[in-house]
């Protein structure tokens, strides 16, 4: 049940963030936290819950998370009143890296019984 709410809150999150990438800027949701702050969590959260959602399947989800970062820079080219930039590009692929790298480190120190000896 709970991998079945993972894997909706991925594809929901990264539904959010397209519209939030290619709708209009008037219809994109506000944040009172910076823009580099924003796009940072909300990558870092896509590569997290990605890949908390597909466990046996590294691969797919660095797929998914790295890709839709490129991708999703690349489509604000198709809307006039956005911009893409190689920075912003690369500081999504950076943030996807750190939740991903996130999960691993959890994973990690979990499988090898050394959380708890972390305490």
């Amino acid at each position: 049940m709970l991998q079945k709410f993972i894997t909706i809150a991925a594809w929901a999150l990264l539904a959010f963030i397209t519209y939030s990438t290619v709708s209009p800027i008037q219809a994109r949701p506000m944040s009172p936290v910076p823009a580099s702050i924003e796009h940072f969590a909300a990558f870092a959260a896509l590569g997290i819950l990605f890949y908390l959602a597909y466990p046996k399947h590294r691969a797919l989800a660095c797929a998914l998370v790295f890709g839709s970062a490129v991708l999703l820079e690349i489509a604000q080219l198709l809307t006039p009143d956005r911009h893409a930039r190689l920075a912003d590009a690369l500081q999504k692929l950076a943030a996807g890296a750190f939740g991903i790298g996130v999960v691993t480190v959890m994973r990690r120190l979990a499988f090898t019984g050394r959380w708890d000896r972390a305490k």
